[in-house]
């Protein structure tokens, strides 16, 4: 990366860890229990959208990327429609997003480009525009997928799956500020028992800890998913590590041996929770991240998904606001399960429905009453023929049964491959326009 010059040096130094610190000293809360605690806090009650960012086709619409914004609210005319799409104008590998910390800016990333497109979502919640994308970030870094954006205070940190050189597992992490200009990279350790494996971001504020999970470099996640399992050595290079952070230094203090790829991590919401919670991809494990009764962090499975002989491939998990509860997608059976987390060293599935052919990606709304699921996991790793569902699906949940309240189907509508969601809503716009919109530091200008 280009140096910064003095002047915006001297600002990030200055300001960033005043930031930081003012966010780590207060109460940890969040709207959405997968997103980062340092979002503001605009968004309460039903949801008015879902942002579905999405894989293109070759041969079905225009064959791009795109961000597809879709009418979530009951009371709307359009309920259940497609009411915008974005396409990006290329073909990425489209995977996952996340909001800055004020809620203006939604950025989005491909795993197999390396871009980043940063969408404004403020000016209109219903209709996002694309404001910037940053091309260049394996040449300034040498990191390649970008997988996890997670807010801070003013600025976004994004957990990369690869590099540049050999475009294996060993990764690292950039720091932008909220418009996206780099700050710095900080590598994933691969110095006692770190493999240098990177995948999710999970902050506990009141503790000042970081955890970060393990996946695979490029060269896996790109290969087709038949092939994969069948090279041996391919299946070595997985991530087997979750690693425990000094939240405002980014400096590693701990690494945990979590063998079988760990993957979305989720911190409990519950004052006075200070657990996390990851599901192994490989393995079928859940894992519990805690501090012992002498303070100590520890990591260990603590509920097994399914039937690990079947490979079910457990992939994205959404934890309910109170703790109380764990919603888990397994792919491979398509199934969607909901784990009692009362006892958190001892979770209990209580639930279980198929909700398609092939399932990946799980939110629910922000009072725990909806669930909405999407199909695609990765293009090469996606079913073939008639179980090559693409689609997002919304439920109703009433603490028994999810009930299906609308679905979109992609594939019919030639939008491509459904992966990760986000949710929206008009009181994102009024906030700015009566509140006026979070200043940026200095540093951002």
């Amino acid at each position: 990366m280009k140096p910064l010059n003095l002047t915006r040096r001297l600002a990030v130094r200055t300001l960033l860890p005043l930031a930081l610190a003012c966010a780590f000293t207060a109460p940890a809360s969040a709207d959405e229990t997968c997103n980062s605690p340092f979002m503001s806090k605009l968004i309460k009650g039903q949801e008015d959208v879902v942002y579905v960012w999405t894989l293109g086709i070759e041969g079905v619409g225009d064959g791009a990327d795109k961000l597809v914004t879709i009418d979530a609210n009951p009371a709307s005319p359009q309920y259940g429609k497609v009411i915008a799409t974005l396409s990006v104008g290329s073909r990425g590998e489209a995977h996952h997003m996340g909001f800055t910390d004020d809620r203006r800016y939604l950025w989005a990333g491909g795993l197999d480009d390396s871009r980043i497109h940063i969408f404004d979502i403020r000016t209109d919640p219903a209709k996002p525009t694309l404001v910037r994308t940053i091309s260049n970030l394996p040449k300034k870094t040498g990191l390649v997928g970008p997988h996890t954006f997670y807010a801070l205070p003013g600025r976004m940190l994004v957990q990369f799956l690869s590099n540049s050189k050999d475009h294996g597992g060993v990764t690292g992490m950039a720091t932008f500020t909220n418009r996206g200009r780099l700050i710095r990279t900080t590598a994933m350790p691969t110095d006692k028992g770190g493999d240098g494996y990177g995948y999710d971001i999970g902050i506990n504020p009141q503790k000042n800890v970081m955890l970060t999970s393990s996946f695979t470099g490029w060269n896996n996640y790109m290969m087709d998913l038949g092939k994969l399992v069948q090279d041996q050595a391919a299946m070595q290079r997985f991530g087997k590590t979750m690693v425990l952070w000094d939240a405002k230094s980014l400096k590693p203090k701990k690494v945990f041996d979590v063998p079988g790829a760990p993957l979305e991590i989720r911190w409990s919401l519950k004052d006075g929770d200070n657990w996390a919670v990851a599901a192994t991809a490989l393995t079928s494990k859940i894992w519990l991240v805690k501090q012992d009764a002498a303070g100590e962090w520890q990591a260990k499975d603590v509920a097994t998904i399914g039937d690990p002989a079947k490979i079910p491939l457990p992939v994205d998990i959404s934890i309910t606001a109170d703790g109380k509860g764990l919603w888990v997608n397994t792919f491979m059976d398509g199934t969607t399960r909901y784990f009692d987390l009362t006892d958190p060293e001892h979770p209990q599935q209580t639930y279980a429905k198929q909700t398609g052919k092939q399932v990946n990606m799980v939110s629910q709304s922000w009072d725990g009453k909806r669930v909405y699921i999407t199909s695609s996991l990765l293009a090469n790793w996606d079913k073939r023929g008639e179980n090559d569902e693409q689609f997002v699906r919304a439920f109703n949940w009433n603490g028994k049964e999810l009930q299906l309240a609308f679905e979109v189907d992609f594939l019919a509508e030639k939008l491509g491959r459904a992966h990760h969601m986000k949710f929206g809503t008009k009181a994102v716009k009024a906030a700015f326009e009566t509140k006026g919109a979070v200043r940026v530091a200095a540093a951002d200008r």
